[in-house]
């Protein structure tokens, strides 16, 4: 729905590899090798993953045929870094494992206010 293509997968060792532009994303099942600690879900607590996009538009919009919920609606956000403040058009969704993934439109740079 995000606009991942499969770049390829390895399915005996239930991994994929995805690929959008310039966004790269390794996905690996439960398999008894990268599991740090014991796991429970959701898996994805207090992680935030912010992926830039060109436009969000077409993500919310199959998003939305999906009924697949938002966990932020799109906004405006300015943040500040140093003397400058970089602003994005942003929302948050969260995947089946509890993980939220931020998807992010620049919006430029500006002088604090």
């Amino acid at each position: 729905m995000l606009g991942f293509e499969l770049a390829y997968d390895r399915p005996d060792a239930r991994f994929a590899y995805l690929v959008r532009g310039r966004l790269q994303v390794m996905l690996c099942e439960l398999n008894g090798r990268w599991e740090t600690a014991e796991m429970q879900r959701p898996f994805g607590r207090g992680v935030n993953f912010q992926m830039v996009v060109d436009r969000i538009d077409p993500m919310l919009s199959a998003l939305r045929d999906a009924k697949w919920p938002l966990y932020e609606q799109p906004n405006e956000a300015w943040y500040r870094v140093g003397d400058q403040e970089f602003g994005q058009r942003e929302f948050l969704v969260q995947d089946p494992d509890g993980y939220l993934v931020r998807f992010v439109e620049r919006l430029g740079m500006r002088t604090p206010s």
